[in-house]
Formats: structure tokens, sequence, C-alpha cells
């Protein structure tokens, strides 16, 4: 099992090719060309909603985007060589300034032309530390974002209740057998630390490991479900099946609530173990790859994706919906109703941000998906 693989590890699409089966094979001599750009991606920046209008504006240049299926998996490429064919490279928040930048993966962005952004950024991102290197070099735009806990459905268990409670909510021996498990492995073993009271992100050793072990017998032992199909999540807890779900956030509930389901509400924990955060934040950062030969395209797609319009597109694609850093520009908040900014949850974003920590990689990962496996199968 690959070590800190994003929140969408688990997405079981093949890796998906934005035009690439009309268009052939993406190589090396794709992205030497001002013409011409490559992006590396999660979903979403691969849609014709974010691509097509991109195309239109550079007079139908050859844009082509591959969906990856993990952080890891994506930057693997690179160090593979694929420096070569890819001008952009989006994946979350850790691996920019932590691998990227210092293997060379990755090169500088203009900050010239980018650093006036981040003003019109949400304020939690107006000086957002992990798109800048250690040496001050603005290495990565974020944008997608999401706060990932866990899910209830409030007309059983209240907003307030499930907040205070946080992760005890799961070893209540009230709530066995009414809860399920999203499959999401690196996430799951992320929420058992914080449920252990432990520090996900830190090494776990000793007494720890085995306070681990437990917890993850008990979150097991109690669960109804379990599934990587959040529709699959989402109809069990809108039928009345489970009345909520461990590891899930505004990724996951937007669809059951832009469809009207309401009660279905991410939750992150009032407090936790870790500086008294309990939930953790997902943030997409795109770099420019430091291809020998890139694309000037590669900068133009970047500064493409703040305006309005293309924002929005990207915050809504894909059927997941989830917040943009952007969103602090009245311009894009403009573009939303206020269906879809109930979709994701915008009237606690900001609290909830303020309570969660940034994803990262799980120190002791290989430690911990075993028990994590054995737990699982038992």
């Amino acid at each position: 099992m690959t070590k800190g693989l994003s929140r969408r590890q688990f997405v079981g699409r093949s890796a998906a090719l934005a035009g690439l089966a009309a268009a052939g094979p993406v190589g090396p001599a794709f992205a030497a060309r001002n013409d011409r750009m490559n992006i590396l991606c999660w979903e979403g920046y691969n849609s014709d909603q974010v691509l097509g209008p991109f195309r239109g504006a550079n007079s139908g240049a050859t844009v082509r985007a591959e969906s990856g299926t993990s952080d890891p998996d994506m930057i693997n490429k690179l160090r593979a060589g694929e420096t070569s064919v890819w001008d952009l490279i989006n994946v979350n928040q850790p691996w920019a300034r932590d691998q990227l930048y210092p293997e060379g993966l990755i090169k500088p962005l203009n900050k010239d032309r980018f650093a006036p952004y981040f003003d019109k950024m949400l304020p939690e991102f107006a000086e957002y530390p992990l798109a800048f290197a250690d040496d001050g070099e603005l290495i990565g735009m974020p944008q997608r974002y999401g706060p990932f806990s866990f899910v209830v459905n409030t007309d059983v268990i209240s907003r307030e209740t499930a907040e205070d409670q946080g992760w005890n909510l799961f070893l209540d021996p009230d709530m066995s057998g009414r809860y399920g498990v999203l499959t999401y492995d690196n996430w799951n073993v992320i929420h058992m630390c914080l449920t252990a009271g432990l520090n996900p992100f830190a090494p776990i050793e000793g007494a720890d490991v085995d306070k681990f072990r437990e917890t993850a017998k008990a979150i097991f032992g109690g669960a109804k479900l379990l599934t990587d199909d959040l529709v699959a999540m989402n109809t069990a807890l809108i039928n009345g099946e489970i009345d909520a779900y461990f590891t899930g956030g505004t990724y996951t509930a937007s669809p059951a609530r832009y469809d009207g389901a309401t009660n279905v509400r991410a939750i992150t924990p009032n407090s936790g173990p870790v500086d008294g955060k309990g939930g953790v934040v997902w943030v997409e950062l795109t770099s420019a790859v430091n291809n020998p030969d890139p694309s000037d395209l590669a900068e133009d797609f970047l500064e493409f994706v703040q305006s309005p319009e293309i924002s929005k597109a990207v915050a809504f694609t894909e059927g997941t919906y989830n917040p943009v850093s952007q969103m602090g520009n009245p311009e894009v908040m403009a573009q939303f109703d206020e269906e879809e900014l109930d979709a994701i949850q915008m009237d606690s974003l900001a609290d909830e941000m303020a309570r969660s920590l940034d994803y990262d990689v799980v120190s002791s990962y290989d430690t911990l998906i075993d028990i994590y496996t054995q737990e699982r199968r038992s």
C-alpha cells in the first residue's frame, strides 16, 4: 500500500483521460510547444467545462488532462521521467513543499503574476504557507479544498451533538450498528488515530500502536455497513439504515445535499487531540512541472482557472461539489446560488477550517495500515 495517499485514493475510476482517446497518446512531443499543454490532475480540471473554454480562448490549443488515482501515483510519474510530458500537476497540499520542489520536479511560479490572486482569496488562504517553499518561492496555487471528518443525519443526531462528541460518537455503545464506514483507507487510518487521541502525522510507537489497534477493532466492530461508494453510503443515511458514517466531509455529503437531502451534514469536531483540533482539511495545489521544454500555456491555464466563471466550474463538476479558495472574491461568490452554497455548507466552512489540521503524510502508515487491514478483515 502506498504511503500517504490522498483523500481520493479509493476512487475506483481508471485514470480518466480527457480528450486523449480522440487525440492520441500523451508523450514528450506534446509538451514542448506553446500551442499544447498537458496537465496531470485530480478529476475536475479534466472536465470539458474547464478545458473547453480554455481551448477556445487559445485558438483551439491542444490541451490534454489525465486524472490520477492518488497523489503518490501522479508524483511517481514525474519521478519516472515524465517531467518531459507534463506542464502542470495538481495534487494535495503537503507534496509541493515537502517533495516535489526539493526534488526539482516542479519550478517556481511567476510571483509577480500570481501573488496578487491571494489577495482575492478567502482569509484562510491569503498567506497560505504550503503554497510557498522554504526559500520563499511561490510553488503552487490553491483552489479546491474541504474539511474531511464524518457525516451524520441531523434528523437523528443534531449537528451540535455531533460536533461536541466528535470522534467519540463512534465509540458510544449506543451507536453500535448505527453507522457505516466509508472505506477510504488512508483517511480511515487518519481518523482512527484521531479517535484514539493520537496525532496521525507524528510517529506512532509502543503503547500508542495498541491504542490504534483497539480503536480500529471498535470502529469496525460497531459498523453496520462498509463500502467505498459514497452514493451508497449517502443513500443508507437518507433511508435510515444508518445514522452516521465514519470518514466523510463536504466532498461526500455535497451531492446528497445538492439533491435536497440537507439533513446529510458533514461534521468537523469542535476539539481534538492535536493542538485542540479534531478535523482535517485537504487543499489542492496546482504547480508548474519542471519540464525541460515547457509550454507557455501552463501559467496561462493556471491564471485562467482563477477567473470567476472557471473557478465555479472547478468547484461544481464531476458529481461532487467543493468550495474553492477564490470564493473570497465577490465576483466568484456571485457565481453561486443559495442552494449551491448550502450544498457545500458555506455557513460553517470558516469555523470548520479553523478546527482542522492540514492533511499531511501519515508517518507510521505502513505499520498502521497493516493493523487496519487485519481488523477490517476480522
